[in-house]
């Protein structure tokens, strides 16, 4: 099996009616508002243009779904936090959250894109806590690393490995500088089978 990743657009989904079906594997994707992850999935899966990036936060307003052939998917989640929209919509994000960390069997690992400058919120912790109760594995990656020293960014990461579970993973990452990159996609590859 080639670590070559071919993603291909599936499906946008605004309901949990519109998921595709529950087999095989999937990895998904997930941030506060403008933490960097359509930047994180793009250098990860080594395609400059697969998740759009924006400047303003709340692009992403449905559950994206990219084949990767073999029953195996990307899923990029909605951001949380801070995005300029209604409270319905936010209540029908949360719902459609809920809906997919609730009931999805085909879940293999989450990775959660937190701007190191900010730490871990609220909301970030609610995802760690979906995913536990889940049972699927988490990986938190410290995104726009770049935009600190090197010994802020160190003293930020151990800080908040310290105050995470031993088994989350916690990483350094800047897709500028192709900091956590590899190790990223090294964990990405193994959460989809492909690491062999």
């Amino acid at each position: 099996m080639t670590s070559d990743l071919n993603p291909m657009f599936l499906l946008g989904a605004r309901s949990v009616t519109q998921f595709p079906v529950d087999s095989g594997v999937e990895v998904g994707f997930v941030g506060r508002s403008n933490s960097g992850k359509s930047s994180a999935i793009n250098a990860i899966t080594r395609h400059s243009r697969l998740a759009r990036t924006s400047k303003t936060p709340g692009r992403t307003r449905e559950i994206n779904f990219f084949s990767l052939g073999d029953d195996r998917r990307l899923v990029d989640l909605p951001g949380y936090g801070f995005a300029k929209v209604d409270a319905s919509l936010r209540a029908q994000w949360r719902g459609l959250m809920e809906g997919y960390f609730h009931g999805r069997g085909s879940l293999r690992g989450l990775f959660i894109t937190v701007d190191i400058r900010r730490g871990i919120g609220e909301l970030d912790a609610v995802m760690l806590r979906w995913a536990q109760t889940a049972g699927v594995p988490a990986a938190v990656l410290l995104t726009k690393a770049d935009k600190l020293s090197r010994s802020a960014a160190n003293k930020a990461l151990r800080e908040i490995r310290a105050a995470l579970a031993a088994d989350v993973a916690v990483a350094l990452f800047s897709a500028p500088k192709r900091d956590g990159v590899e190790v990223a996609r090294a964990q990405l590859l193994a959460w989809l089978g492909l690491d062999h």
